[in-house]
């Protein structure tokens, strides 16, 4: 009985330290999933600014003279 009640004291110790684990992946899953997020709405951002600057850009060019815009540096 001495073994068996070794092999079940391995075993229980091996669950504990898979359910610590467990958790510290959740943690570490959770931070991943919030930094994702950050980073996903800095793109979106940067995307809105450049839409937005090409938008000015083309209404410059737009109110380039004819000629100006045909012309060759």
């Amino acid at each position: 009985m001495g073994a068996e009640m070794g092999t079940l004291q391995d075993l229980a110790e091996r669950i504990d330290r898979l359910v610590l684990r467990h958790e510290e992946l959740k943690r570490a899953n959770a931070l991943l999933e919030q930094q994702l997020a950050a980073v996903t709405a800095e793109r979106d951002g940067l995307r809105s600014r450049l839409a937005a600057a090409r938008g000015r850009i083309d209404t410059l060019l737009n109110r380039l003279p004819a000629d100006a815009k045909d012309a060759k540096p």
